[in-house]
């Protein structure tokens, strides 16, 4: 099977005169089932449906959106796989250097809020044409929500958009539904009944077992109306028991119905086996290629949902919680088929998901009656009901591991180290060291503080210290030597200056320094970030400290990085504004020294000429510790 049209002459050469839909997308075209775009429109292909695609469109003018004509039944648009915004600029809000989703790595092929400047060109030209938008970026906005670059509460990006159909979730049930119907001549507007979908109306008659949130005039100007709204939000997230939203505008009401069913074991399957190219179209190789799929091309998705529930991260709010995996032929014969791809090495990068270590709901009541709207299954402990069970997954392992040509098997998607720990069961832990590490395992703790872990709705500190412990035990009876990368978060809701001292003060312990510092980023969709805004846990109404000033945000990153000579000025300040002077000084608990001889220039002590002199002297010093080149010389010429 062929890469989709991206040219008029390609669709011609199919026999085709129109298209049934053009899909729009803000990446380059990837024929990957990584990417949505690329399962969502080899979906609609399978039923029978005429699929047309442009890849970042030229947005400063309407040639790219008339490439094909009008399509017969609409327009599907979407920003990516990841949201505009998030793609083009850092959590300081500084421009990113490079997008990996485009040709090179080059940046500004998409403009930022990428779904709501597709639509408003679209519409310049076709008027009356249904706009239905999907993917990551319209799926977190699909009701008012926190926007961290403007800072300020936006609209539904139904609204600003101007589409007239929105999909949310991960789409394969109601892409086809929102297709069926159309084609059987239903207009755009009486596509009410969608699962999985968000529309526009002035008449709610239609609507049933609905929940009447706060109104966007309220939410904007009222914290606590923001925080109430956005939990009913969080709390209706599952299929089972999730219900019909309702939001009143000025001059719209926009109304989210329940979500769409996560898919089933076999219809997984069946999406996975679609005839995907697995690589991106020929027209970018001149450039290099497109970066994304380098880390995925030989990777496996294993399963989609999560039960793990980060309040950082927007999982829960796109995919759901409940886990669904595909079958082990399904996944086997994946894998097969990678082998033989050109540049197969014989490493699997991934088999995993969301996370790696979840096969299974959490759950049997979560099938029959829904995710808890009210109870975690990992936080702030292990729900009683859990079921922890790695006997799947390691029996998936082992027959990718025996596949001819797979040398090394990896697990890059990050495990749940708590889940891990409540396994009785050392099966999976022996494995996971002895197979599938390359030298060092990342995990993500995120941070020792229980007061931000508990804001994050992680585990508490001692599970991962016990985890630690586990690991390097196994290891040594392996006789092999690898090691933990931990994945660490600074200036999370939670985190002052106490916790974020107490957290470089654990890296002092454990000797490791972050090359990079992951810091929290406000992105559409997480508790975390209604914590960010509002100040306020929506859960208990609490008070939250948040760190939101860009200088103490800098000191908390530097506390992570103490020993850069660069941060030296941002510790010492974030120590003494903390009243931990005792964590400076030259005993080994210390994190910086006084540098006192800075001091006393700074104050005068002492005189241009005299420090001039020292510098010398101390240059003379290291000078003479070193060794001569003639010595190292001699020292060759004896072995030669």
């Amino acid at each position: 099977m062929a890469f989709l049209p991206v040219t008029k002459e390609e669709m011609q050469k199919r026999g085709w005169e129109q298209p049934d839909f053009v899909y729009i997308c803000g990446d380059a075209y990837v024929d990957h089932p990584s990417f949505g775009a690329a399962i969502i429109c080899r979906v609609l292909e399978s039923h029978g449906y005429k699929i047309c695609f442009v890849a970042q469109p030229n947005w400063r003018n309407t040639e790219d959106f008339t490439r094909f004509g009008e399509p017969r039944l609409g327009f599907l648009v979407s920003a990516g796989n990841i949201d505009s915004m998030v793609n083009h600029y850092t959590v300081a809000k500084k421009r990113r250097k490079k997008d990996f989703y485009s040709p090179g790595g080059e940046m500004g092929l998409r403009p930022d809020r990428a779904t709501i400047v597709y639509c408003n060109k679209i519409r310049e030209v076709y008027k009356h044409t249904p706009i239905i938008i999907g993917g990551i970026e319209a799926s977190l906005r699909r009701l008012s929500h926190y926007d961290y670059w403007d800072n300020k509460v936006r609209r539904s990006i139904l609204l600003d958009s101007g589409a007239d159909l929105l999909l949310y979730g991960m789409g394969e049930h109601q892409i086809v539904e929102m297709a069926d119907a159309l084609n059987s001549g239903l207009p755009i507007s009486e596509l009410t009944f969608l699962r999985g979908s968000v529309y526009k109306t002035k008449d709610i008659s239609r609507a049933y077992d609905y929940i009447i949130l706060p109104k966007y005039q309220e939410v904007k100007q009222n914290k606590e109306k923001y925080a109430e709204s956005f939990l009913i939000q969080y709390q209706n997230t599952d299929a089972v028991i999730g219900k019909t939203l309702i939001e009143e505008y000025d001059e719209w009401i926009v109304v989210q119905n329940p979500p769409s069913p996560p898919l089933r074991t076999q219809e997984l399957d069946q999406v996975y086996a679609l005839p995907f190219e697995r690589n991106y179209h020929p027209m970018y190789e001149e450039k290099g290629g497109i970066p994304a799929i380098e880390e995925v091309k030989f990777s496996l998705v294993s399963n989609r949902g999560c039960f793990g529930n980060c309040n950082f991260c927007a999982l829960a709010f796109h995919q759901g919680r409940v886990v669904t995996a595909r079958s082990h032929h399904s996944l086997v014969t994946e894998a097969e088929k990678i082998t033989w791809e050109p540049n197969f090495k014989g490493y699997i990068h991934d088999v995993g998901g969301p996370t790696a270590n979840f096969r299974q709901p959490a759950c049997k009541k979560q099938l029959e009656h829904g995710a808890c709207r009210d109870k975690q299954c990992l936080w702030p402990t292990k729900c009683k009901n859990l079921e922890v069970d790695h006997k799947d997954y390691v029996r998936l392992l082992r027959k990718i591991r025996e596949i001819p040509r797979v040398k090394k098997v990896f697990i890059r998607s990050g495990i749940r180290y708590d889940y891990l720990m409540y396994d009785k069961d050392d099966t999976f832990f022996k494995e996971l060291c002895q197979y599938h590490v390359s030298g060092q395992l990342k995990v993500a703790p995120e941070h020792v503080s229980e007061k931000v872990l508990a804001k994050m709705g992680k585990p508490a500190g001692d599970v991962y210290q016990k985890f630690v412990k586990k690991y390097y035990e196994i290891n040594q009876r392996l006789g092999m030597e690898q090691y933990l990368v931990p994945y660490l978060m600074s200036s999370h809701p939670g985190s002052d200056l106490d916790a974020a001292i107490e957290l470089a003060e654990y890296l002092r312990d454990i000797h490791h320094m972050p090359e990079q510092v992951q810091d929290f980023y406000p992105t559409p969709g997480t508790l975390s970030t209604a914590m960010y805004y509002t100040e306020i846990d929506p859960r208990t109404k609490e008070k939250v400290y948040v760190p939101k000033s860009p200088h103490e945000k800098a000191m908390q990153r530097a506390l992570m990085q103490y020993r850069l000579p660069q941060n030296y000025d941002l510790v010492y300040e974030a120590l003494k504004k903390a009243h931990r002077e005792d964590l400076i000084g030259f005993d080994a608990h210390c994190l910086i020294r006084p540098r006192k001889m800075k001091q006393e220039m700074a104050k005068g002590k002492m005189g241009a000429a005299q420090n001039k002199s020292k510098q010398k002297a101390f240059g003379k010093t290291e000078q003479n510790n070193r060794p001569k080149k003639k010595t190292i010389r001699n020292v060759h010429k004896k072995k030669s």
